[in-house]
């Protein structure tokens, strides 16, 4: 069974307070890198997977792309997503991305953000993602580094006086479900290494472009307490892809 933590109440409830759910794209660390590998979306037909509350559906149709549809598997994402948008060019679907049945060639580009690691079947996503592409068509997505997705315990090592020592990394060559804590306790990831990532991207048909492993933008390691401890291991990995 799929996992659909996010109409949780609970869960959500503590969604709703981050930085990124409140502020938009501005506020999430790694945009600003994510931004610059996404293909000019101008009279482009878009998709993103795993929309959440529609940022960057918006923000693609800021940036004049034709149409947009995002995809999430959670009523209430989407229910925050339909009220903040109004724009009859975007429209909303719910069901798990690992369903997604779109005839082939029907976009441009399709963009996910920190989606991949909530699904069990990545190859296969990957593998319908380049049917519903037209040729040429991109594939912009991020995920959690699989530095960071490796343990169950996503978190720092500290000392006795709650100082952060280090990050570990343990049974990064053992991929499949991580049950870790993430606002709430039992959320289920999946870890995949990077090698896993990149081969089952270009075992779909992909020629990738870039491969980043972004840090925080200037302002916000010069003005947000901890950010500078984001330099110490990567959290995020970014792939940017062709048909």
């Amino acid at each position: 069974m799929k996992q659909n933590k996010y109409d949780d109440i609970q869960f959500f409830s503590e969604y709703e307070k981050m930085p990124r759910s409140v502020k938009g794209l501005e506020a999430a660390g790694e945009w600003h890198v994510l931004k610059a590998l996404l293909p000019k979306l101008k009279n482009k037909s878009v998709l993103d997977l795993g929309c959440g509350f529609g940022w960057h559906c918006r923000y693609a149709r800021e940036q004049q792309a034709s149409s947009v549809i995002g995809v999430d598997i959670s009523e209430k994402m989407l229910q925050k997503a339909r009220e903040k948008t109004d724009d009859p060019a975007i429209s909303y679907i719910q069901m798990p991305i690992e369903e997604i049945d779109f005839s082939n060639g029907q976009f441009d580009i399709v963009l996910s953000s920190l989606a991949f690691h909530y699904i069990r079947s990545f190859r296969e996503v990957c593998k319908k993602v380049y049917d519903s592409l037209k040729p040429e068509g991109s594939f912009v997505f991020s995920v959690e580094h699989p530095i960071f997705t490796s343990r169950d315990e996503q978190d720092w090592y500290y000392d006795d006086k709650g100082n952060r020592l280090h990050w570990a990394v343990d049974h990064y060559q053992s991929e499949g479900i991580r049950e870790t804590t993430f606002l709430t306790n039992n959320v289920i990831k999946y870890h995949r290494t990077i090698s896993t990532y990149l081969n089952d991207v270009m075992k779909a048909g992909f020629t990738i472009s870039a491969v980043e492993e972004p840090i925080p933008s200037e302002e916000m390691l010069n003005t947000i307490p901890d950010m500078k401890d984001e330099l110490r291991r990567p959290m995020f990995l970014m792939i940017s892809a062709k048909k």
